[in-house]
């Protein structure tokens, strides 16, 4: 039964949401004509395909795991952010999301008698307002899905949405007594306890965010150290998972790139070089060799056109030489919202930080690189401990970067989304700017200047075609999506894409 609903409402989200207003219901039955216990599997179907899709995938270029691969062209303007709002790259989840699934999760929350559903689709539900304010800065929510009531549903800030979302948590979780699921689960199979384990890390999530943000940091500060002496959260991966490797079954993001579109994504350069600079087994898992060299070879960020005007006239720059993304990974891949590994190091961080432990941070950030290895079925190394080893006597910044790239490492072909929001966040990996002498003869084959760069830096595109800056020309959010500018009068102008959100403050 699951799984017969799984791909019925997959197929039906992925085909019909690409130009909805928000404020009508999309063409699938739900309201009167089905109960809340069915609502809730199509809405968690529904956030699967957007989030495991386009966000994915646009997430995947803004952390610098993704290029564009030389002989193809479908995303060129994402790692040189060649795109302006007309662009229109998120309105497809953004629509699908609202019109879809949080509309579903709102009929739930306001229809459904039995309080588990009703706690389990507010977790969702916070989840991807989270999502979406950490794409956009402001959304709307106090006055969101109201439909003919209100078509022009003002946009609220960042920090509001976050601070409504959590308030809605804690009532629903009040609320919630020992009630057990009626809706059909496809994320936890009804299980209350890990439901209360998400809604606990998204608070740890965002509480972080919240103090980066410096709204009442003091406060929060106490509310991450509470939760982490506790230790109240979930067990194992939050995701989304059943697929299979047939028509229409498959991971949302695989069906589209690897069965819909030719081959268009490469290794970037940062990603390769830390994986090869720490000898770490995990490069082989979602990377293939380049074919010409039988070597690991990133191509360097923004740079598809530069570095085939570096190497001439000859087939240098061709797909051969750089390393591809090995898309047969991803076929049944889940859909991941919050993985243990990333757990781990947020656990590390609030005790390194805030209660000032050092050996139980060290062993939350081994537990997250071992629960991170289990997942993708590969053993760690000798070689690769060295490497990575929790450096004792080092100074907090040199502990928070080494935790801050493992995350990059952990998430890369697992969550994308929060491996761009991390980054943003703490500045880990950290940005450095290189040269145009220096870019070319990397891309030449030579060496990154020892005295600039080191192994997992980010690297601000080659080929940069930002309009209007108004910082350092590296993408901090993302414009307000065409569809909300179509439909909602209140949409506010946007930003820079270099404009940082409202908890990116570091």
């Amino acid at each position: 039964m699951k799984k017969i609903l799984l791909y019925s409402v997959l197929v039906a989200g992925m085909l019909s949401s690409c130009d909805l207003d928000i404020n009508d219901d999309p063409d699938y039955p739900m309201n009167d004509q089905v109960t809340a216990d069915l609502i809730f599997p199509a809405a968690q179907t529904l956030v699967a395909s957007h989030v495991g899709g386009e966000i994915f995938n646009n997430a995947g270029f803004f952390a610098q795991y993704f290029e564009q691969r030389p002989e193809s062209q479908q995303y060129d303007a994402l790692p040189t952010y060649a795109f302006t709002e007309a662009s229109d790259i998120m309105s497809y989840s953004y629509s699908g999301l609202m019109a879809g699934a949080q509309k579903d999760l709102k009929d739930i929350i306001d229809k459904s008698e039995n309080s588990a559903d009703r706690y389990a689709a507010t977790v969702l539900r916070a989840y991807v307002f989270q999502v979406m304010v950490d794409n956009f800065d402001q959304f709307p929510y106090t006055e969101a899905l109201q439909g003919a009531d209100n078509q022009n549903p003002k946009w609220d800030k960042g920090e509001d949405v976050y601070k409504g979302v959590l308030a809605e948590m804690d009532k629903a979780e009040q609320e919630l007594n020992d009630a057990t699921m009626d809706s059909e689960d496809l994320m936890f199979d009804g299980d209350v306890s890990q439901w209360k384990g998400f809604a606990n890390a998204l608070r740890l999530r965002m509480y972080l965010r919240l103090i980066s943000g410096g709204v009442d940091a003091a406060g929060y500060e106490a509310k991450v150290k509470e939760l982490v002496e506790n230790n109240s959260f979930f067990t194992g991966d939050v995701c989304f998972s059943g697929f299979a490797d047939e028509s229409n079954k498959r991971n949302p993001w695989y069906e589209t790139n690897a069965m819909g579109l030719t081959g268009n994504h490469c290794a970037a350069y940062p990603l390769v070089e830390y994986l090869k600079a720490t000898d770490d087994p995990r490069i082989a898992y979602g990377l293939s060799k380049a074919t010409a060299t039988n070597s690991y070879v990133g191509q360097l960020p923004g740079g598809k056109m530069n570095t085939r005007t570096a190497k001439g006239n000859s087939n240098l720059w061709m797909n051969k030489h750089v390393s591809g993304i090995d898309y047969t990974k991803a076929a049944t891949m889940p859909v991941y919202y919050f993985t243990q590994s990333e757990l781990q190091f947020l656990i590390a961080e609030v005790y390194l930080k805030y209660l000032n432990n050092d050996s139980k941070a060290e062993a939350a950030y081994e537990k997250g690189i071992d629960a991170d290895f289990a997942s993708r079925g590969v053993s760690r190394e000798a070689t690769f401990n060295t490497a990575v080893a929790w450096p004792t006597a080092g100074s907090l910044d040199e502990k928070m970067e080494l935790i801050g790239k493992q995350k990059w490492v952990a998430l890369f072909y697992r969550d994308h989304m929060e491996a761009w929001s991390e980054l943003r966040r703490t500045d880990y990996p950290k940005y450095v700017t290189l040269t145009d002498d220096e870019l070319e003869a990397i891309a030449k084959g030579g060496d990154a200047p020892a005295n600039k760069y080191e192994a997992g830096d980010l690297i601000v595109p080659w080929q940069n075609d930002m309009i209007n800056p108004v910082g350092d020309k590296v993408i901090k959010r993302i414009y307000y999506p065409l569809s909300a500018r179509k439909y909602n009068s209140n949409t506010p102008q946007s930003p820079s894409l270099d404009s940082p959100v409202w908890w990116d403050k570091n």
